[in-house]
């Protein structure tokens, strides 16, 4: 099993295959649309990230000790953004997850191409999956 610090790596090593940003961001929809569907009745005020400009719902489960995450947006690229996050998280240990640093974001040049309420979204989801971690660790 790869750590998060190596899928991190390989992610960045695949975005720097793309010389432009919009590129990029067809590969972060991609990903996005490859995303796992939200578990039935999570599409709810609970599972909600608040502060976003559009809506992401967040889901999380615990299975053999490692964390998963579940994910859904009304928007492509905002779906896409948490794909990224949920692709170095998944299947990592709680303890792991909580001690991971989430800035290999800024490292793929997406962020200074997104709107400021976007890219504080950023901010809102790693902060939204490291609150799930907590829970799993306690």
């Amino acid at each position: 099993m790869s750590s998060i610090k190596e899928k991190q790596e390989r992610l960045l090593e695949d975005l720097g295959i793309f010389q432009d940003w919009t590129e990029r961001y067809e590969y972060v929809i991609g990903l996005g649309k490859k995303l796992d569907p939200l578990p039935e009745g999570a599409r709810d005020a609970e599972h909600l990230i608040k502060g976003c400009q559009s809506q992401v719902w967040l889901d999380a489960e615990k299975k053999d000790g490692l964390v998963f995450y579940y994910a859904d947006s009304d928007s492509l690229i905002t779906k896409g953004m948490i794909a990224l996050f949920i692709g170095v998280l998944n299947g990592q240990s709680a303890d792991a997850i909580l001690t991971a640093d989430m800035d290999f974001v800024e490292k793929t040049g997406l962020k200074e191409h997104l709107a400021p309420t976007r890219a504080n979204a950023l901010n809102l989801m790693a902060t939204q999956m490291k609150q799930c971690a907590l829970a799993f660790a306690q």
